[in-house]
């Protein structure tokens, strides 16, 4: 699918203004836990769980970044002020969005893949340091009471080959940690690392046994890194045992052919039949909008586009009643 930047944001303002009305609780009877990445709508944390809340109507979200900062180095009062503000809006917390194993692996090429960006305000750490960032991990999805903590495998090698065994003993062992602590290690599927695909990722999964290793599946990831058929035959490739994550969001062709983020309606993913597919399985973890896209002129503005895209695919799919 091949679309045209032209087709949604010389609409974009339009959306914006005409949003629909608040629906508090409208997704309580989904087997989905419809959620946000808060930072996706605003670093004011209490802002952002407002709008998940009492505009969006979600029970749901993904912490990475409040304030400005990455949870990595949140004070213990900042915990204490977010964990406030969740009691105050009645959310739950899918998972702790971490920045682990985001790194060069010790001893390969040094990547070319990867941006500060890409970090969400984490620390530009090298891999000595990712034990620490385990630990603190483990402590946060403990201290906002998730059991789910997302992880990568490093950022992209181009002949990853030579250090795939050894990457994948490394996952091991962090998933055997995290399992004595009773949290559950989720590999997204990033463009920039090593595992960046379906495919890719149904290697990497049939690589690493322990069942506490599981995947946090992001089609929209796969697209970016040219797995234009993410779903469904990326999609086909994954075992569904393995998937307890999954974040929301689109990528296009743009007129010059490079491929950019796009609304979650509108791109390569037909996320209507990705729910589907998704609730066929029995699936019933998280699937929060990570937007990415910012056509809509500030990160709000774009991420409420986006979420009425998302909804729309949720009704089309008949996964919400």
């Amino acid at each position: 699918m091949n679309l045209s930047r032209r087709k949604f944001v010389g609409g974009a303002a339009g959306i914006a203004a005409t949003l629909a009305s608040p629906m508090r609780g409208w997704a309580a009877t989904s087997k989905l836990k419809i959620g946000v990445i808060s930072d996706e709508i605003s670093q004011d944390f209490d802002h952002a769980c407002s709008v998940i809340t009492k505009d969006f109507g979600l029970h749901y979200v993904e912490l990475r970044e409040v304030w400005g900062k990455n949870l990595q180095v949140i004070t213990d009062a900042e915990i204490a002020e977010a964990q406030k503000i969740l009691a105050k809006y009645s959310l739950t917390v899918t998972d702790i969005s971490s920045p682990l194993y985001k790194v060069n692996w010790p001893g390969a090429p040094v990547s070319q893949s990867g941006t500060k960006e890409d970090m969400h305000g984490a620390d530009e750490v090298n891999f000595k340091h990712q034990d620490e960032v385990l630990e603190r991990s483990i402590s946060l999805a403990k201290q906002f009471k998730t059991n789910k903590l997302r992880c990568f495998d490093f950022w992209r090698i181009d002949d990853v080959k030579p250090y795939r065994a050894a990457i994948n003993e490394t996952l091991q062992k962090a998933a055997e940690k995290a399992a004595s602590q009773k949290v559950m290690l989720v590999l997204e599927n990033e463009f920039a690392c090593n595992t960046a695909t379906g495919r890719e990722a149904a290697a990497t999964l049939a690589g690493v046994s322990s069942r506490n290793f599981s995947l946090n599946w992001d089609p929209g990831n796969a697209v970016m890194r040219g797995e234009l058929d993410a779903f469904p035959n990326g999609w086909d490739a994954i075992p569904k045992d393995r998937i307890h994550h999954c974040h929301v969001k689109n990528a296009i062709k743009d007129d010059s052919g490079k491929i950019v983020w796009s609304p979650v309606d509108k791109g390569y993913i037909d996320w209507a039949a990705q729910f589907r597919a998704l609730e066929k399985i029995g699936y019933s973890d998280a699937v929060n909008l990570e937007t990415h896209w910012k056509g809509g002129g500030t990160p709000e503005a774009s991420t409420r586009i986006s979420w009425e895209g998302m909804k729309k695919d949720l009704q089309q799919a008949g996964v919400l009643s």
